[in-house]
């Protein structure tokens, strides 16, 4: 009797650790912890108390009416906020475990490592399609002809946009279309080799068609990258990523897999925005 309550035990303890390894194994690799994130610009609060852990190679949707704090959480995250002198913020916001906001961590450093496009095209205007991919290698002191056009190349192909430009690569940059614009912002922004890519209703000011190739490169790229998009778009949303974030008046409401928020949202809040109740 003895030895089978033993063998039992052990089945046991080996049924749990195998439990234990198979959670280990289906939980994703976290890109950011944020921990009690409160913001202000000047005396208005526009982000409250928000704790969210952000999956790793991954697409994640930040959703919410308009003025809901979305923008200003995406800026957080790469501490562009600071950028407006009455910013201030409380909480902390870590990347792989290392605190972005410590003391003697620079601002612009924390800027090359999380990329960002925003919601209107902004290519340089005097310089040439090609110059607008490398600037940011320029401005990094990198100055090696032969390393600059291959890193050049790589984004474009990366971007899905080397092959109609390829030809033209002396041509202004804002000579392109809309969707080429913007696709040439995401080129640049890859170019200088950031692990997090920030997108701010990127596809906004774009048509269908150009809207659907840039859904169709945030596809590809999130087999390299972790990639934090705010989007009005709920269609867009649910295409495009993996999980999703709905926040209301500054507040994360509800934070899930993006099948979860679309099809079973745990609060009414949510279900009402998705629904068009509200918004």
């Amino acid at each position: 009797m003895k030895n089978v309550m033993e063998h039992e035990s052990t089945i046991s303890a080996d049924t749990a650790a195998l439990h234990a390894m198979t959670d280990a194994e289906q939980s994703p690799a976290i890109a950011f912890e944020v921990n009690d994130l409160s913001v202000w610009y000047g005396q208005k609060q526009t982000i409250f108390n928000t704790t969210i852990d952000i999956p790793a190679q991954s697409v994640t949707a930040i959703i919410g009416p308009s003025g809901c704090g979305k923008s200003t959480f995406l800026r957080c995250l790469n501490r562009m906020h600071e950028l407006v002198p009455t910013a201030r913020h409380e909480g902390s916001i870590r990347l792989f475990g290392e605190d972005l906001y410590a003391p003697k961590i620079d601002p612009c450093v924390v800027r090359r490592r999380i990329g960002m496009v925003f919601q209107k095209s902004n290519p340089f205007p005097t310089m040439s399609i090609a110059e607008n991919v490398i600037v940011g290698l320029r401005l990094n002191g990198v100055r090696d002809r032969a390393y600059l056009d291959e890193r050049m190349e790589k984004a474009l192909r990366m971007a899905a946009l080397w092959d109609e430009v390829k030809n033209d690569l002396n041509r202004p940059g804002i000579s392109l279309s809309g969707g080429q614009q913007q696709r040439l912002c995401i080129a640049r922004a890859v170019a200088v080799e950031p692990e997090i890519i920030l997108m701010d209703e990127p596809c906004s000011a774009l048509d269908p068609i150009a809207t659907a190739k840039v859904e169709e490169l945030i596809y590809e790229l999130k087999k390299q990258y972790t990639i934090v998009i705010v989007t009005h778009n709920m269609q867009q949303a649910g295409r495009c990523s993996d999980y999703t974030a709905f926040f209301y008046l500054g507040r994360l409401i509800e934070f899930a897999k993006t099948e979860k928020i679309f099809t079973n949202p745990s609060q009414k809040q949510t279900e009402d925005y998705i629904t068009g109740r509200f918004g």
